[in-house]
């Protein structure tokens, strides 16, 4: 259980626990979905559907949170055999929330993975032969400046927009486009117009990520995919002109 007065742990559908935050009246997850479930096939199996025969993969996981997505990524490479070398970067601000991860019941297929938790919690970071995972806690505004043409994949899961605009924003997604490189892949469970339209107007074409057992999630990359369906955000723009991406100086300011 999370030693923590701001965070409730709550079990998911998919029988694996995630937590609900009361800062900001969400779960980490959806319940509904599951959190392994959603972890695996709205961040990394679309990701590495794209990018698994790559030698080396930078990843930038907004935020860490429980971990899940930085844990799924390590699992399903090993369960697939997979050779490539993974650097993973992710910033965090709850540094109370990392400080307890290591009493979170995780499901069992990240039972091998908890010394990585550890160490991380400990170190801030984890090394070693095929693995680099970096854990900065602080502002992922500021964390994600200090990169370009850096990532490979951005698993874009903060809490929501209403919940946490600073990380929705035309101006965030901006940061966000440098720090990838032009053939990187990002990956949302957020299928909003708002968000869809503030990965568009920096240069992003959006795709629809669907499948059986869990709910529809979003697909973004400044290269052309095939794999997945494509989503014509400038009709939905015309068909919806009262609506608009966030921005920081209107939402935050």
């Amino acid at each position: 259980m999370l030693d923590t007065d701001f965070h409730i742990t709550t079990i998911s559908d998919d029988g694996s626990y995630t937590a609900f935050s009361k800062e900001y009246n969400e779960h980490y997850h959806s319940t509904k979905d599951g959190a392994l479930n959603e972890s695996l096939n709205k961040h990394v199996i679309p990701a590495f559907k794209v990018k698994m025969h790559q030698d080396e993969i930078n990843i930038l996981d907004i935020c860490f949170g429980l971990g899940f997505n930085t844990l799924a990524t390590i699992y399903f490479v090993k369960k697939n055999s997979l050779s490539c070398r993974l650097n993973i970067y992710s910033p965090e601000l709850d540094a109370k929330l990392i400080n307890s991860l290591e009493n979170f019941i995780y499901p069992k297929e990240f039972e091998e993975l908890r010394e990585i938790i550890v160490k991380l919690i400990k170190n801030g970071y984890y090394k070693d032969e095929q693995l680099f995972i970096e854990l900065f806690l602080g502002d992922a505004r500021e964390y994600i400046t200090k990169f370009t043409d850096k990532f490979d994949i951005v698993y874009q899961d903060a809490f929501s927009p209403s919940a946490n605009p600073t990380l929705w924003t035309l101006e965030y997604f901006s940061d966000i486009a440098k720090a990838m490189k032009k053939d990187g892949i990002l990956t949302t469970y957020s299928i909003s117009l708002p968000t869809r339209i503030a990965l568009f107007e920096n240069g992003f074409t959006l795709y629809l990520n669907s499948g059986d057992g869990f709910r529809d999630s979003t697909v973004a990359s400044r290269s052309l995919l095939g794999e997945f369906s494509f989503v014509d955000v400038e009709h939905k723009m015309r068909c919806n002109p009262e609506i608009a991406s966030l921005r920081d100086c209107v939402k935050l300011g």
